[in-house]
This record gives C-alpha cells, sequence and structure tokens, in this order.
C-alpha cells in the first residue's frame, strides 16, 4: 500500500519545514552571536557575584574602546577578502615610537597639547604608511596576504626591540597619561569619547559611501568587480590603509591608559581582532562584516575575559578560552556560509514554483 499524508499532516510538514527554513535564514543573517552574548551574561552574572555590579559594565567598556577600533581595522581588510597578521606588532611599535616621539616634544617644546598631537599625527601617518606597505603587496605585488602581513609583523616586531632597546618608555606628559584615562561625563573615560566618533564614522564609510559598496563588492566576487569598473586594487590598499590607522589608533589609546610605551605591548591582538571580528559576523572568504557586528563580537569577547578575569582564572587559562572562541568562530562562519547559500537556493526554488 502507498502511504498517503492526510491534509492537516501535510499543513504541519510544510508549516515545521518554514519555521526550520527562517531559523536558518535567520542564523544565516544574525548568527548565534546574540545568544552567546546573553549566555555568557547569565552565567558569569550567576557565578561571580561581582560580575553584574553598577561599576563593572563601565569598566567593561572603557576596556573594550581598544580591541573595537583595532577589531574595526581587522574587519575592513576581512571583507576586502584579506586579513592581517602584523596586529601586535603594529601595537608594540607604535606604542614606542609614539611615546618617544611625545617625550622628545615635550622635552623640547614643555607644551604638552603640542607633544600629544604630535604624537598622534605620527601615530596616524606610520600606521598608514604600515598598512600602504601592506595593501600594496597584497594589490600591487599580488603577494598572498599571509605572507604579506607576516613579513610585516616579523619585520616591526625587529625594529620595536631596535628602537625601545627592550627598555618601557616612561615620563610622558600627564596629559596623555593621566587625564585621557581618566574619567568623563557619565562616569566614563575619555577614550570612550575619543573612540565613539570613529565608530559612528566607521558606520557611514562602510553602509553609505561608494567606497564601502565597492569594499563588499571586491570581497564577495573580485572577477564580477573587476567586471564592473571597481577599482579593484585602490579599494584593496585604502582598506589595509584605514585598517592599520584604526589599529594604530587604537594603539595610541592604549598607551595612554598603560601610561607608558612597552615594546610588549598588545601581544594577543592580532588574534583577538579576527575572533572578535568573526564572531561578529565577518567572514574569512570577504564580502560581509558590519561595524554593529564587530561592536557586539568586541563586547562578547571583553565579556569573556571580563568574566575570567572576576573568577581569578589564571592567564594560560584564558588563553585556552580565548582559542576555543577563535575555533569557534572559524566554525560558526562556515556554518553561516553554509545557511546563506542554503536559504538563497529555497528562494530561488519559491520563485521558480
Amino acid at each position: 500500500m502507498t502511504a498517503t499524508l492526510s491534509p492537516q499532516t501535510k499543513s504541519g510538514v510544510g508549516s515545521g519545514r518554514r519555521s526550520m527554513d527562517w531559523l536558518i535564514l535567520q542564523f544565516g543573517r544574525v548568527g548565534p552571536l546574540p545568544l552567546l552574548l546573553l549566555g555568557v551574561f547569565v552565567y558569569f552574572a550567576t557565578t561571580t557575584p561581582t560580575f553584574a555590579t553598577s561599576n563593572n559594565p563601565t569598566e567593561l567598556l572603557q576596556r573594550s574602546v581598544f580591541l573595537l577600533l583595532m577589531a574595526m581595522g581587522q574587519m575592513l581588510i576581512l571583507v576586502s577578502g584579506g586579513f592581517d597578521l602584523s596586529v601586535a606588532a603594529v601595537v608594540s611599535f607604535m606604542s614606542i615610537v609614539s611615546s618617544q616621539v611625545m617625550l622628545r616634544t615635550y622635552s623640547g617644546s614643555g607644551n604638552e597639547v603640542t607633544a600629544v598631537l604630535v604624537s598622534l599625527a605620527l601615530t596616524l601617518l606610520v600606521g598608514g604608511i604600515i598598512g600602504l606597505i601592506n595593501g600594496m603587496g597584497v594589490a600591487l605585488l599580488k603577494i598572498n596576504a599571509f605572507i604579506v602581513t607576516l613579513a610585516a609583523a616579523t619585520i616591526l616586531g625587529g625594529l620595536t626591540i631596535i628602537v625601545s632597546g627592550g627598555i618601557t618608555v616612561t615620563g610622558l606628559p600627564t596629559l596623555f597619561s593621566r587625564v585621557l584615562a581618566s574619567d568623563g561625563p557619565l562616569g566614563l573615560s575619555w577614550l570612550v569619547y575619543l573612540t565613539i566618533p570613529v565608530v559612528i564614522a566607521m558606520f557611514f564609510l562602510t553602509n553609505n559611501s561608494v567606497f564601502g559598496a565597492n569594499l563588499y563588492a571586491l570581497g564577495d566576487n573580485p572577477v564580477a568587480a573587476r567586471i564592473a569598473g571597481i577599482p579593484v586594487r585602490r579599494v584593496t590598499i585604502i582598506a589595509y590603509v584605514l585598517g592599520s590607522v584604526l589599529i594604530a589608533y587604537g594603539a595610541w589609546l592604549l598607551t595612554a591608559r598603560i601610561g607608558s610605551g612597552q615594546p610588549t605591548l598588545g601581544a594577543t591582538y592580532t588574534m583577538e581582532t579576527i575572533t572578535a571580528a568573526v564572531i561578529g559576523g565577518a567572514s574569512l572568504r570577504g564580502g560581509r562584516g558590519t561595524i554593529v557586528g564587530v561592536v557586539l563580537g568586541v563586547f562578547f569577547m571583553q565579556m569573556l575575559t571580563n568574566g575570567m578575569n572576576l573568577a581569578r582564572l589564571d592567564a594560560n587559562s584564558q588563553q585556552i578560552a580565548i582559542g576555543v572562541a577563535l575555533v569557534f568562530a572559524v566554525l560558526i562562519d562556515r556554518l553561516r556560509d553554509r545557511a546563506r547559500t542554503y536559504s538563497a537556493v529555497q528562494r530561488t526554488l519559491a520563485l521558480a514554483a
């Protein structure tokens, strides 16, 4: 006998299938990050009493600005179809160089404002030059981004030791080492207020500009982008330049919080920026990623680190947890790609029916 489905059964099967298709569609669009944020918050709030206190969210926000700036830079490069392995080296190099320039300028002029502004200008300039070199290596010389940025990391690591002699730079102007890291309006650090305009600018750049549209088109399909007349080389180079400038700026603010230039600063930021960006929805294959997603990804990373610190986990355990988060992020990236492909096929079939 041939089994047949009753209308009610067919309706139930169809409804269940539509629900599953909707869940897959939302997973492809949003990913698991909202649930992860909620889960991490609930876990640490119930296991660590100080996690949900009134002061901790403010502290969490202030600690997030450095990773946020660097992760936004990494996201731009990921969207273009590349990645940057020189983040940690850029952080330590810029910390030393900006501190030394600031100290010498201050010693010569005696003006704290001048010293801080000169240091900031040089930081952004050198960061842009590093990004320009990386971008030209990828776009013009056609060298794999892995090789280019790894070589940059190696070179910058050596230069940092040579320039610093392995010694921390201290005695920086009070305006930089104390005032910038102090509390401003609403109890938030001035570092937060120096970050907010950059986040807003990056949001509009990626969502409401020709460059943003070209960047996503390039990462999604380089061949189609070139055929469409998009200046692929120029867009790639600009992505690396902007990414490196954001990383350098984050390093400058991090140096202000610490109050000294350190040759080993930011050793884990390369992995953390990739993890935060990918967990936030950026694809390792390019063409996808948003500033809002990066913000949420950074909050997840900082919430995880903050909770582990309050739970008094040792540094080795924290490194293991972050490494697991990176593997998880890569796995989720692949699953989301499959979910997007499945949803696209289902839409095509629905239109053809």
